[in-house]
């Protein structure tokens, strides 16, 4: 079963701009899915530019996943059996075609300020029919284009991920939409760099410290006797 429910909304204020339900599967979805849905829009306000992924459980066997993105909530609910991975998957699809249309109505420059001018509810509504294209796709989870889909996806965040550490143990970049791994990461190796330090000017205080001290004592010794 495909998402069911699917809604594109300002993150600043939870205004939703365009909303669409599976005509064919619309018999699970309830009107108090739809407030729900609306509440979350409205208890996202003020995440504007941030980075966000979650999940809320509901009734029914019914979970709602939304993604935060270009000062946009992208939301959707499916039933708890649809694979999560692909349900933002969806999400990142969507996004992407959504912010695809706002660039080619108001250009690279003004698709910002078309947002925030924005005061009525649903004016995005012509977009209703690229989210039922972009959701046929996503009907059966176990199809050979979503298997690619997801295979991919595991294969692209590794990569990802992989190549953030590495910029931030080269250059000491943060990643702070990950909770300052990398500030985490580099602290830790700095600890440990100096612990090293620390045992390697221990060994070799016990190594050649009696030398050291038995050479002194020979001197002093010596001096006493030569030169008091």
């Amino acid at each position: 079963m495909p998402p069911l429910l699917t809604f594109v909304a300002r993150s600043s204020d939870g205004l939703p701009l365009v909303a669409n339900t599976a005509p064919d599967f619309s018999q699970g979805v309830t009107q108090e899915h739809k407030n729900q849905a609306k509440d979350i829009l409205r208890g996202l306000g003020g995440t504007a530019g941030a980075s966000a992924k979650l999940s809320i459980d509901t009734t029914n066997n019914l979970i709602f996943h939304y993604l935060v993105r270009d000062t946009l909530v992208h939301l959707t609910l499916t039933e708890r059996s649809y694979p999560k991975r692909l349900a933002f998957l969806y999400l990142d699809e969507i996004a992407d075609a959504f912010l695809e249309s706002l660039v080619n109505d108001h250009g690279e420059s003004g698709w910002r300020t078309a947002l925030a001018t924005t005061a009525r509810p649903y004016a995005f509504i012509k977009f209703d029919l690229i989210i039922q294209r972009r959701r046929k796709d996503f009907v059966d989870p176990t199809s050979r284009q979503n298997t690619t889909k997801l295979n991919e996806d595991l294969a692209d965040i590794q990569s990802i991920m992989r190549k953030n550490i590495n910029e931030v143990l080269d250059r000491g970049e943060k990643l702070e939409n990950v909770g300052n791994i990398s500030s985490n990461l580099v602290k830790e190796s700095k600890k440990f760099k100096w612990g090293a330090k620390k045992l390697t000017w221990q060994a070799m205080v016990n190594q050649y410290g009696p030398v050291v001290a038995a050479g002194v004592f020979v001197v002093f010794v010596l001096y006493m006797k030569f030169f008091w």
